[in-house]
């Protein structure tokens, strides 16, 4: 994107109504998250996303994209179930309703990319607390997959199947990414809101939902005896010299721990009580000389659990705090309360019922936003040669799928 239209896109971001989702004028919006994900993507890849880190905070738009988020894993949790139900809804194409569901994963995968910055965390202001309510739900999500990798089957699960199963796969894709998230806000706990880190170690008690994931380790399962782990959005076997390589993933756990626990100001206000002490010293189990080689700051860690191990930490000061509260969730919820099947009713009829011609004029603008040159440049693997199967410049210009490293 060039600078003028990366800003337009930016500006162009608005909230939207739950009841709107899926309409034209959400469909825009759609349109501007997924060009400016796409846009990131790129950008980080080549190191030059600042541009787009400075038009977030300059047109405050962190906070717009937080709550269209949260706006849209409501509508999955409480409308997408009621369409499922609705046993007269027969749509021509589930295509509109599976963008939707998509939304919310394109909204997250952005925020992972721009979070990095601490700018962007800043420019969150009050709305980073209704971020880390989500980035928990979605790690309790993750920490409820039991241990030998099999999904915790929602109540939900009815026809129809198809959009039900992909729905499931994105919610642990967004899981994932959300954990990514977390990990980004826990870098700057020093100059996080006093509520923000009151309620990531006590309301909510990150640390040892931490502890949680590194002793199941939901990205990881073992299959007719080989080991099986999830990255860059694919389960892919494990060779046996390669098991105990430490993933993105777990980088990410640990390295969250390590801001929440060692942080002075951390310290200071988490309760190692009876329990949450018993927690945190299962991770001796895990910093294994292997795993400290990979990466260094956990000898931190092991000194830190060294000394947890033999001394009862001091309570901390029961000072009386004027405490913030996420508002969107719940502000949602109010102002929705009791129509969810009303909504359902009316998309049904306004929005998942398109006619053949309003069909074909959105997969032409799904076709421009989803190009196919684009989609290859955010592939994370490079084309390789149909003959030798070396790295490939040249495409078919027949089937246009084929790739050869020679004419």
């Amino acid at each position: 994107l060039l600078p003028a239209e990366a800003e337009a896109l930016v500006r162009a971001l608005q909230g939207t109504e739950l009841r709107d989702a899926g309409g034209q004028g959400w469909l825009r919006q759609h349109d501007c998250v997924e060009k400016l994900n796409m846009h990131a993507i790129l950008s980080a890849s080549a190191g030059q996303e600042q541009l787009l880190t400075e038009l977030l905070v300059t047109y405050a738009k962190v906070p717009v994209l937080i709550g269209e988020l949260i706006s849209v894993e409501i509508w999955k949790h409480k409308i997408f179930p009621v369409l499922c139900r609705l046993e007269d809804f027969k749509p021509r194409s589930t295509f509109p309703i599976y963008v939707v569901l998509h939304h919310e994963a394109s909204i997250i995968n952005l925020l992972e990319t721009v979070f990095f910055y601490k700018e962007i965390c800043e420019s969150a202001e009050d709305s980073i607390l209704d971020l880390i309510d989500y980035c928990h739900r979605k790690l309790t999500l993750l920490a409820g997959r039991s241990a030998n990798g099999q999904t915790v089957t929602p109540a939900v699960l009815v026809p129809p199947q198809e959009l039900q199963k992909q729905a499931e796969t994105m919610e642990f894709e967004i899981s994932l990414k959300a954990l990514s998230v977390l990990r980004f806000i826990t870098d700057q706990v020093e100059s996080l809101p006093l509520s923000a880190l009151t309620r990531m170690l006590n309301t909510h008690n990150l640390p040892c939902l931490l502890v949680e994931l590194v002793e199941h380790c939901p990205w990881s399962c073992r299959e007719a005896g080989k080991l099986k782990k999830f990255e860059n959005g694919v389960w892919h076997v494990v060779p046996p010299e390669d098991e105990v390589k430490m993933t993105k993933l777990d980088g990410q756990v640990w390295l969250a721990l390590l801001n929440l626990l060692l942080s002075p100001e951390c310290q200071r206000k988490y309760h190692f009580d009876g329990f949450n002490k018993s927690q945190l010293l299962k991770l001796r189990a895990f910093l294994t000389d292997v795993l400290v080689d990979q990466l260094p700051n956990l000898v931190e860690m092991q000194r830190f659990l060294s000394h947890l191990a033999v001394t009862e930490p001091a309570s901390p000061k029961k000072d009386l705090v004027l405490e913030q509260v996420p508002v969107i969730w719940d502000h949602i919820l109010k102002k929705n309360a009791g129509k969810w099947e009303a909504i359902a009713k009316h998309q049904v009829k306004r929005v998942f019922s398109p006619t053949e011609e309003e069909l074909k004029l959105q997969a032409c603008r799904w076709a421009q936003t989803y190009s196919l040159d684009m989609m290859e440049a955010l592939a994370p693997d490079k084309p390789r040669c149909r003959v030798c199967g070396v790295e490939a410049a040249k495409r078919c210009s027949r089937c246009r799928n084929e790739w050869y490293c020679t004419r």
